[in-house]
Parts: C-alpha cells; sequence; structure tokens
C-alpha cells in the first residue's frame, strides 16, 4: 500500500538556482520570501508570511536568515523560496517540484 502524499513536507526533488555572488559565508544575512505555485499557473505571496498594517491590510513580514539557515531551507511541493543578501543582493532561490514540473506536464499542453 502506497503512503498518501503529504503536500506540506518539504519537496523530495527541488530545484536550486543561485543569482549574483550566491550565498557569502562573510557574516551575510538574507530575506527570504516564500511565494506558491498555484495550479492556474499564477504566483502569489504566501499567506503564512503577513501581519495586519495600516487599515487593516495585510503586509508581508520579512524573515531574515543567516547563511547556515538558508542552506537548511527546503521548499513544499509547490512553494518557491527567494533568499537575497541584505547587502549584497545576490542569493538563492528554490523550486519545489511542482513549482517547476506542474505547467509542463499539463494535458492540455501535449497533443494527443
Amino acid at each position: 500500500m502506497t503512503q498518501p502524499l503529504d503536500r506540506r513536507a518539504p519537496a523530495a526533488t527541488f530545484l536550486t538556482h543561485f543569482f549574483g555572488g550566491g550565498l557569502i559565508d562573510k557574516g551575510e544575512c538574507y530575506v527570504v520570501e516564500r511565494f506558491l505555485s498555484m495550479s492556474s499557473g499564477e504566483i502569489r505571496r504566501s499567506p503564512g508570511a503577513a501581519s495586519p498594517g495600516k487599515n487593516g491590510h495585510a503586509r508581508p513580514t520579512p524573515e531574515v536568515a543567516s547563511v547556515d539557515e538558508v542552506r537548511e531551507l527546503r521548499p513544499v511541493y509547490n512553494e518557491i523560496i527567494v533568499c537575497t543578501g541584505l547587502g549584497t543582493r545576490s542569493g538563492v532561490q528554490y523550486f519545489g517540484s511542482h513549482a517547476i514540473w506542474g505547467q509542463i506536464l499539463r494535458r492540455k499542453r501535449f497533443p494527443r
């Protein structure tokens, strides 16, 4: 019997993309932003990272992490994590397996 898919567990397969100079070990801190890939193809900011702001509107709360914490991050199957250095503007992006392959494997794109 197979186990059901746990959609909140970290993805076993994910893509890592370094930009700028990548991760820098010299005490750099990174702003961590989380996004979700919807089945319609839209990418939206993750709702868990918002706090009430002016006039009751939700504003994203930046999460700051060290280099070691960034290296340990793992996206869930439909999540995109973007970590940008505060001083250098370089960093890393982690893409969950559905965020990459979900739109490619849709039946509409393949002729019968």
